[in-house]
């Protein structure tokens, strides 16, 4: 008789935790649930090669393969703005990201502590090297 109700006690406890665990994720605010899913990404993930794509507001798209399937994903830098260049031309082209290696689709470019962004040279015409050419 006492074990139906262990198994009773244990499925109210079971069901409580649950209602209290859903009632503290709610809680959270998204931008706060969106910075620590990149914190995670960026702490967690394993690092691969990609091709940003375009930007458009404060939207960046790029593609990447893992294991030989392509993906295609966008990430909202709202938040981030203060760490992405104004000249939005010179993210375009070959980057860094991060992946969940049991999700490759969740991914990230940049975060607060990571960035997988390479900045070109402001422009074509900077001098490579600056130091003077001998001729004897």
């Amino acid at each position: 008789m006492t074990l139906p109700l262990f198994g009773l006690a244990a499925g109210a406890m079971a069901l409580l935790g649950a209602i209290a665990l859903i009632i503290y994720r709610s809680r959270t605010a998204p931008s706060e649930r969106e910075r620590r899913w990149r914190h995670r990404i960026a702490l967690l993930g394993r690092t691969g090669d990609a091709m940003l794509t375009d930007t458009h507001g404060d939207l960046i798209y790029y593609s990447y393969s893992v294991n030989g399937v392509p993906y295609s994903n966008a990430q909202d830098i709202g938040t981030l703005r203060a760490l992405i260049p104004a000249d939005a031309n010179l993210m375009i082209g070959p980057i860094s990201h991060k992946y969940m290696p049991r999700d490759p689709g969740n991914s990230v470019v940049v975060c607060e502590t990571w960035s997988g962004l390479r900045l070109k040279p402001k422009s074509a015409s900077d001098p490579v090297d600056s130091t003077p050419s001998r001729s004897d």
